[in-house]
C-alpha cells in the first residue's frame, strides 16, 4: 500500500465516505478545517512514531531488504519521509497535539544523520527547515547540525543546508542586529573553523566569508576569525583564506544579487538624462492632471539619477572595507604570516608564496607597520624574467610608506633600478622599472638622489613611447616633491624657484588650528577687497567731479576781470598761506591720486601766473591767482578733511579686524563657518582636478600629491605598472564611439523641417487638399485627362522624324 493514501476504516469511523484520501489532499483540508480533522492527525502522527521505531530497529539489527541494500527497508524510509513532511506542514495548525514533534525530528536527525539514506536524510532536513522557517525550532540549537551535514558528501543536501544557514542568519539581522544571538552563532562557527578536520573547517570558512561579503556579519570578530584561518595547519584552508583576502576587492565590485528593495526593482538606465524641455513641459504644458504625471515622472528620473550617482561615488571612494582593516593586532598577524612563509616545513608552490607575500605587503601598507626583514626577502625575486614580477613589484610598492626607514628599503630600490632600468634591457622592462620607481618615490621620496634622478630623466628622449611617458611622469612627480633634484630645464616654469622639499624621516606636520581655516580667511579677504573695489570708484568719481569743477572754476576766473585793493590782497594772501599750510597737513592722509591732481593744479596755476606776469607789468596775474585760491580754499579744505577722516576710520577698522578670527567675540567657529570651509575644500578639489573654470580662486595644479593616509588605503593594480601605449583605433571602433555619443540625440532634421514640424493638427492648406472635390470639377478633370490621353496616343507614332536604318 502506498504511503500517500490512508486506510478507509478510520475515515468511515469519523463519519466520512470510506474512500482513499492522499496525504496532500488531507493536508489542504486540515489547513481549511483544523478542528474537523484531529482524528486523522492523530492517526498520521501514530503512524510516524511507529515508522520511526521500526526504522531504528531495522538499523540496529542491520536489516537487509529484498533488493540487498543494508540498513533499512526502502518502503519504511519512504513512509517515514512522507509523514515527516506532512506533519511539518500542519504543525502550525496543531500546536498542542504536535508539541513534541519538532524535538523528535531534530533528535532523530542529530543521532542518525550519518547513517540515514540520502533520500530520507534530505526529506527530514527539509521538514526541519520548514519548522525553523516558522520559528518553531531555534537556529542556534541546530546550526552545528546543519554545518555538519554539509560534510557528508551529498551535494543536494549540502546546497540545501548551506543556503538555509545563510538566509536564516541574514533574515535574522534584516531589521536589527541581535548581538547576543549573533555571538552564540559566531562561536559555533569559530570553534568549527579551528578544528583540525579540513572538511568542517572549510565549510565554516565558506559560511563566514559569505556572511562577511554580504555585510551580515561585518564586524571585527568575524574579520579576525577569517584572518586567523591563514594559520590553519591545512594548506587548503590557508590558500582559501588568502584568496579571499586578495580577491575581496573584486568581490566588492560584483553586484549583490541578494540586496533587493523596492527602489532596486526598477532598473537604472545608464543613459538616463533630464533636459530642459522635459522640465519646462512638466511645469507649463498640458492640463493639471498631465502636468502632475509629468512632474511625478521627472521626480522618479531625478531619484534614479541621484541613486546612480551615489552608487558610483560609493564605488569610487577610498573606503577600504577588507577584513585586514579590522585586525586587532596587525603587527602580530604580519609577523606570524611572514615567519610561516620563511620557515615552512614543506616547500610551498611559488603561487602560494606569492599570495602570502601580497597579503603581508597589503597588511604592512594598510596599517603602516614596520617589518624590516620583509624588504630584503624580495630581492631574490626582483628580476625581469620572473613569473608574475609585476604583482611582486606591486606588493613591494604597497609595503612602502613614510614610517619605514629609507635605509631598509634602499637595497630593494637599487635592485629594481639596476635590474630593470638599463640601456641593455627591453623597453617593456624599462617602462615597468620607471613606473615602479615613481610609485615608490611617491611614498618614500628620500630614496631618490640627484644623480640618479637626472640619469632617469634622460629616458624622456627615448624613441619608445612607453619609456618616455614613464620618465616624464617621474619628472612631473619630482617637480612637486623636490624640484631642486632636477636640472633647470626639467623643473618647468612654475617650479623654477620652488622651495618644496620632502619631509625628513619622522617629520610630522602638527596642526595648530582648524584644517581649512586659511581657506576661510582667504575667502573673507577676497570679499573685503571686493567691497573696497566697489567703494573706491564712487570716491574716485567724486574726486574727478571735484577736479572737473575746479577746472571749470579756473576757466571762469580767468575770464573774469576784477580789481581789489592792495592791502586786502596782502591780508588775504596771508590768510591763504595759513589755509594752505593747514590743507597740506591734512593732505598727508589722502591717496596718491589726489596728490597728483593737486600737483597738476599747482603746475597749471604756475603756468597761468607766468603768462599773466608777461602780459601785465604790475603783477595782475598774481592778483587773479590769489583771488581764485581765496574763492575755493574753504571748499577744498572741507573735502580733504572729510576724505582723510573716512579713510583713517577704514584703515583702523581693518587693523583691528585683521588678526581676529571669523568670530571675533569668542574665537569659536560657527556651524556656518564649518559649512563654508567644507564648500571651499570641495571647490579646491574640483579646481585641482581641472573640473572648475579658471578664476581668481581656482587653483589648477598639474599633479596632486596624496597624503600618507590616502596612499596607505590606495590599492596598487599590477596592470598599471606595465606598459600602456594607446593604440590607434580602427574605423569600426571610431564609428562605434561616435554612435555611442549620439544616443541621447534625436534623429537629424534640417532647420526648415523643424520649423515646419507642428505638434498640433493640420493646417488649413493641408485640409484644403483633403477636401472632396465638387461633381463638376470631377467631370472636368475626367474630360481633361481623356483629351490628354487621346493626344498622347496620336503622337505616339510620330516621335521619330529621320530615316530608318534598315530601309
Amino acid at each position: 500500500m502506498s504511503s500517500h493514501y490512508m486506510m478507509p476504516e478510520p475515515l468511515s469511523a469519523s463519519g466520512r465516505s470510506s474512500e482513499k484520501m492522499s496525504l496532500p489532499t488531507l493536508q489542504s483540508k486540515m489547513k481549511c478545517d483544523p478542528e474537523g480533522y484531529e482524528t486523522e492527525l492523530l492517526l498520521v502522527y501514530n503512524q510516524f512514531k511507529s515508522s520511526l521505531e521500526l526504522f531504528k530497529q531495522q538499523a540496529d539489527l542491520g536489516f537487509k531488504s529484498v533488493t540487498g541494500s543494508g540498513g533499512s527497508d526502502p518502503t519504511v524510509a519512504k513512509d517515514l519521509a512522507d509523514r515527516a513532511l506532512f506533519l511539518a506542514h500542519v504543525t502550525p495548525f496543531y500546536l498542542a497535539q504536535l508539541a513534541q514533534f519538532p524535538s523528535q525530528l531534530s533528535e532523530f536527525l542529530h543521532s542518525s544523520a550519518r547513517t540515514l539514506p540520502s533520500g530520507l536524510r534530505l526529506h527530514v532536513a527539509q521538514a526541519l527547515i520548514l519548522l525553523m522557517n516558522r520559528k518553531m525550532v531555534d537556529i542556534a540549537d541546530n546550526l552545528g547540525l546543519f554545518m555538519e551535514i554539509q560534510t557528508y558528501g551529498d551535494k543536494a543536501l549540502k546546497t540545501l543546508a548551506y543556503n538555509h544557514v545563510i538566509h536564516s542568519i541574514k533574515r535574522m539581522n534584516m531589521k536589527h542586529k541581535n548581538e547576543a544571538k549573533n555571538r552564540v552563532l559566531q562561536n559555533v562557527l569559530f570553534r568549527m573553523l579551528q578544528l583540525e578536520d579540513e572538511t568542517k573547517a572549510k565549510r565554516a570558512l565558506i559560511t563566514l566569508r559569505e556572511l562577511h561579503r554580504r555585510k551580515v556579519w561585518f564586524d571585527e570578530n568575524t574579520a579576525n576569525a577569517i584572518c586567523s584561518a591563514c594559520f590553519h595547519p591545512s594548506s587548503r584552508i590557508m590558500i582559501a583564506c588568502l584568496s579571499f583576502l586578495l580577491d575581496y576587492e573584486k568581490i566588492e565590485e560584483e553586484d549583490d544579487s541578494d540586496a533587493s528593495s523596492s527602489d532596486e526593482d526598477t532598473p537604472i538606465k545608464s543613459h538616463l538624462a533630464i533636459n530642459r524641455e522635459d522640465i519646462y513641459k512638466a511645469h507649463h504644458k498640458g492640463t493639471l492632471a498631465s502636468k502632475k504625471k509629468k512632474k511625478a515622472k521627472l521626480q522618479r528620473a531625478i531619484r534614479s539619477l541621484k541613486k546612480q550617482q551615489r552608487v558610483t561615488s560609493e564605488k569610487s571612494t577610498s573606503n577600504y572595507h577588507t577584513p585586514l582593516n579590522h585586525l586587532r593586532d596587525p603587527q602580530e598577524f604580519a609577523e606570524k604570516l611572514f615567519s610561516r612563509l620563511q620557515n615552512s616545513t614543506r616547500v610551498e608552490r611559488f603561487e602560494v608564496k606569492m599570495m602570502m607575500l601580497k597579503v603581508v605587503a597589503r597588511t604592512i601598507g594598510l596599517h603602516r607597520l614596520v617589518l624590516l626583514n620583509f624588504y630584503p626577502y624580495f630581492i631574490n625575486y626582483i628580476t625581469p624574467h620572473q613569473n608574475g614580477v609585476t604583482e611582486l613589484l606591486a606588493a613591494a610598492v604597497q609595503a612602502c610608506h613614510d614610517m619605514v626607514p629609507p635605509d631598509a628599503v634602499e637595497p630593494l630600490f637599487k635592485q629594481i633600478v639596476n635590474k630593470f632600468i638599463d640601456d641593455r634591457a627591453q623597453p617593456e622592462a624599462i617602462a615597468v622599472g620607471l613606473n615602479t620607481t615613481r610609485e615608490i618615490c611617491l611614498r618614500m621620496p628620500l630614496l631618490m638622489t640627484e644623480d640618479l634622478l637626472q640619469d632617469l630623466a634622460l629616458y624622456k628622449k627615448s624613441h619608445t613611447k612607453a619609456v618616455s611617458v614613464a620618465a616624464r611622469s617621474l619628472i612631473g612627480l619630482f617637480r612637486e616633491l623636490n624640484p631642486s633634484l632636477l636640472i633647470k630645464k626639467d623643473r618647468g616654469r612654475q617650479h623654477v624657484d620652488s622651495k618644496a622639499r620632502p619631509k625628513a624621516y619622522g617629520e610630522v606636520d602638527v596642526l595648530s588650528n582648524v584644517p581649512g581655516l586659511d581657506l576661510l580667511k582667504h575667502d573673507d579677504d577676497n570679499g573685503e577687497s571686493d567691497d573696497d573695489d566697489d567703494d573706491e570708484p564712487s570716491v574716485r568719481g567724486t574726486d574727478e567731479m571735484v577736479a572737473s569743477s575746479d577746472d571749470e572754476g579756473l576757466q571762469i576766473t580767468n575770464t573774469d576781470s576784477g580789481s581789489e585793493d592792495d592791502n586786502m590782497i596782502s591780508e588775504d594772501g596771508d590768510e591763504i598761506d595759513e589755509n594752505d599750510s593747514d590743507v597740506s597737513g591734512d593732505e598727508d592722509e589722502v591717496e596718491a591720486d589726489d596728490e597728483d591732481e593737486d600737483e597738476e593744479e599747482n603746475t597749471e596755476d604756475e603756468e597761468e601766473e607766468f603768462d599773466n606776469n608777461d602780459a601785465k607789468d604790475g603783477g595782475s596775474g598774481v592778483k587773479e591767482n590769489i583771488a581764485k585760491k581765496r574763492k575755493f580754499a574753504d571748499f577744498d579744505t572741507q573735502l580733504n578733511d572729510a576724505e582723510a577722516s573716512l579713510r583713517t576710520l577704514k584703515r583702523l577698522a581693518k587693523e583691528n579686524m585683521g588678526p581676529a578670527p571669523s568670530d571675533s567675540t569668542d574665537g569659536f567657529l560657527s556651524n556656518e563657518d564649518f559649512r563654508r570651509i567644507k564648500e571651499l575644500k570641495a571647490k579646491q578639489r574640483l579646481a585641482q582636478q581641472g573640473l572648475l573654470k579658471k578664476s581668481s580662486d581656482a587653483k589648477s595644479t598639474a599633479f596632486k600629491i596624496p597624503t600618507s593616509d590616502e596612499l596607505s588605503i590606495k590599492r596598487i593594480d599590477p596592470a598599471k605598472l606595465e606598459v600602456h601605449v594607446k593604440r590607434r583605433m580602427t574605423k569600426e571602433e571610431k564609428l562605434a564611439l561616435v554612435k555611442a555619443g549620439r544616443e541621447d540625440r534625436g534623429k537629424y532634421m534640417a532647420k526648415a523641417a523643424v520649423k515646419q514640424k507642428k505638434s498640433g493638427g493640420l493646417s488649413n492648406k493641408q485640409k484644403e487638399h483633403k477636401k472632396a472635390m465638387p461633381l463638376v470639377a470631377k467631370r472636368a478633370k475626367v474630360a481633361k485627362s481623356r483629351v490628354e490621353k487621346r493626344k498622347k496616343q496620336q503622337l505616339s507614332g510620330k516621335n521619330f522624324r529621320g530615316k530608318k536604318a534598315w530601309k
